[in-house]
């Protein structure tokens, strides 16, 4: 008998799971362009994986690092 998984929570606007959106500035275009790809998969065509990393990549945003304050000597 095969194990029974987790249920994921998805995302109500696009139906994907939430951790796929995390983190991206645009969640619209990500889902997007993550349901292009794989209904592209399914059917079988040539998925040019440069362009979908580098979308990918664009999409993620990194948080703005914050300065380290330093200790204020003597007193």
């Amino acid at each position: 008998m095969a194990r029974k998984r987790r249920r994921v929570p998805k995302d109500k606007a696009t139906g994907l799971p939430k951790k796929y959106l995390s983190g991206a500035k645009n969640r619209s275009a990500k889902a997007r362009e993550i349901k292009r790809t794989a209904e592209a998969y399914k059917r079988g065509e040539f998925i040019d994986i440069k362009a979908v990393s580098a979308s990918r990549a664009k999409q993620g945003g990194t948080k703005k690092k914050t300065t380290k304050r330093k200790r204020k000597k003597g007193s």
